[in-house]
């Protein structure tokens, strides 16, 4: 079947002019009234902004203390529009819009200033009990806009003198270990107004697709709940800086995801899940595609509920490519972002390691946020200008498994004076130096079959009574502190075993753990073919879209733990939506 053909409602929502995003779904008793044409509002929000941004920096000023050396503001107003199924039913409908501000206010200068290495909590005012709201109003009134910035710009500049003068304070009891490399750094200003985004969610229609996807689980009792959600999102985007920068950024990206659960017989709980993402929402009303990759998360799921529990394991195994994706997002990726290399809690594994090998030397790893799509996937992690308004730039990580760079926002670190794009941060968070699109090469690519030929010639080097084929990693989380210890793990939702005969058995039940350096060194060889996950990532400064591009690798050795158990039987009587008799 086609994707759902425009509306009339859609062709009004695809002008996409107004900064502003209604409160409310559209109507469904009769047909849409006739609205003007809308009109681009984002110029006089953003001359608001540097109206109030020139008056701070002007006037904003206690006697006997430092002005600010630098401001900016950003806005962000995110339109969210979302439909839910399950059992064959809506059961959520929802629109609604947010819009966050954040005040950026540096006392000192660029080679220091308030922001240091400790956590911004530790030099935040005494609670005054009134609650700064960084939100902004949603009716386009740019005096309303300017009074919010006037509180924030107030509360932001009394904690930035005392976070600066805290810092000053410490220089004469603190040893400088000769690691300081500056405060900020300085960047070339930026002036860009991206055309407005064409944005539409024809909620009627997508509501259809919610429930007739949802319909695919009626004849699957064993699968005792599912959700079909689909969700559409637009985010405009102002920034103004003393320094010059003004920028008019949006993005709009689409979201399908499918989960379901189910219990094996023993009791362990299992689930599947399905994400697929795309700034077009016809990428994602294929319905025929989509019945297909929804009967196929049902097959998996069945299967798994008969499949055997493995014991833990450590052995050869091959991670396909979305699982290698995850693990170098995690492994390696957060490890090389930059502020990690200055935080004093932070476990630093790479600091001190420029120019030299950390991983096999047939791997090179790059992040590019300018990469719209890599093989016709589109990619999550693509931008124009990072939240501190740099430019987004391509950045070789690793070459031929020799470190050459960090993942840089504006906070300098040694040996780097300059952003490469790659400071970002959710709606209302400070920036930091975050993934964008994470992309491993190699040079050493054999086709999958003879990959998989090579795990079964180690499985018997080692003496191992099989190995494993690790399958769509749906998560993970690494542990990066210096108060912890260095490890990550990974959730999997297929695991196989395989055995020299070449036979392959679905198994449950695992999860993959290690540490990073041990594990990452244990890659013998990759295929010759490239997949991608899609996602968001959640760290210091909230959750930013990410995506990871990877070939499948043969590991020689991976090690697997059991999951916590579960023994919960499934519901007593059928369900009587799925039951042969209501």
């Amino acid at each position: 079947m086609p994707a759902f053909p425009s509306t009339a409602r859609d062709k009004l929502g695809a002008l996409g002019l107004l900064l502003a995003c209604a409160l409310a779904g559209p109507s469904r008793a009769g047909p849409p009234s006739p609205r003007p044409a809308a009109v681009d509002r984002r110029p006089r929000m953003l001359a608001a902004m540097r109206a109030e941004l020139d008056r701070s920096m002007k006037r904003l000023k206690m006697e006997g203390f430092d002005s600010p050396y630098f401001m900016a503001y950003e806005l962000k107003a995110i339109q969210k529009d979302s439909v839910q199924a399950r059992f064959g039913a809506v059961y959520e409908s929802d629109s609604g819009c947010s819009r966050r501000l954040r005040v950026e206010v540096r006392v000192g200068s660029y080679d220091f200033d308030n922001v240091g290495r400790k956590k911004a909590a530790d030099f935040e005012l005494p609670s005054s009990g009134y609650f700064f709201s960084s939100g902004a109003p949603i009716d386009d009134d740019p005096e309303a806009l300017r009074n919010s910035l006037w509180l924030l710009s107030d509360r932001g500049y009394k904690t930035a003198l005392k976070a600066y003068l805290k810092l000053k304070s410490q220089a004469v009891t603190e040893v400088d270990d000769g690691e300081w490399a500056g405060s900020f750094s300085h960047e070339k200003p930026q002036v860009f107004e991206q055309a407005p985004a064409a944005y539409s969610f024809e909620r009627q229609g997508l509501e259809a697709l919610a429930r007739s996807l949802s319909m695919r689980f009626e004849r699957h009792p064993g699968i005792f709940d599912h959700q079909i959600s689909i969700e559409g999102s637009r985010e405009v985007r102002l920034y103004a800086s003393s320094e010059g920068s003004r920028i008019v950024t949006e993005r709009v990206l689409y979201n399908l995801s499918v989960t379901a659960s189910a219990r094996a017989d023993d009791g362990m709980l299992l689930t599947q899940s399905l994400a697929l993402y795309s700034p077009e929402r016809a990428e994602l009303a294929q319905v025929d595609a989509l019945e297909r990759k929804v009967d196929r998360l049902i097959a998996e799921l069945e299967a798994l509920r008969a499949a055997p529990v493995l014991d833990p394991y450590t052995g050869p195994a091959i991670l396909d490519g979305e699982a290698t994706g995850v693990l170098f997002h995690e492994v390696i990726g957060h490890r090389l972002e930059g502020e990690r290399q200055l935080d004093d809690e932070e476990g630093k594994t790479f600091k001190g390691r420029l120019g030299q090998k950390i991983i096999p030397d047939f791997l090179s790893i790059v992040d590019d946020p300018t990469l719209e799509a890599i093989g016709g996937t589109r990619l999550n992690g693509h931008y124009r200008f990072d939240d501190e308004g740099v430019p987004a730039r391509r950045v070789v990580l690793v070459e031929r498994g020799v470190l050459k760079s960090f993942l840089l926002s504006r906070t300098p670190v040694k040996g780097f004076r300059g952003s490469n794009g790659h400071g970002r941060s959710a709606p209302g968070e400070k920036p930091r130096a975050r993934m964008a699109n994470t992309v491993v090469l190699s040079e050493r690519r054999v086709p999958f079959d003879r990959l998989k030929r090579m795990l079964i010639e180690e499985v018997a080097r080692q003496k191992k009574p099989y190995g494993l084929i690790i399958k769509n990693i749906v998560g993970g989380s690494t542990q990066t502190s210096s108060w912890g210890y260095q490890a990550y793990k990974g959730v999997p939702q297929q695991v196989y075993r395989i055995f020299p005969d070449g036979r392959e058995e679905l198994v449950r039940g695992v999860e993959i753990v290690g540490t990073p350096l041990s594990s990452i060194n244990k890659i013998a060889a990759t295929s010759d073919r490239t997949a991608v996950f899609n996602g968001y990532c959640g760290a210091e400064s909230g959750y930013v879209p990410v995506s990871a591009s990877a070939p499948d690798v043969l590991m020689t050795e991976i090690e697997l733990q059991r999951t916590r158990k579960e023994s919960e039987k499934p519901p007593i009587l059928p369900s009587p939506w799925s039951a042969p008799t209501h």
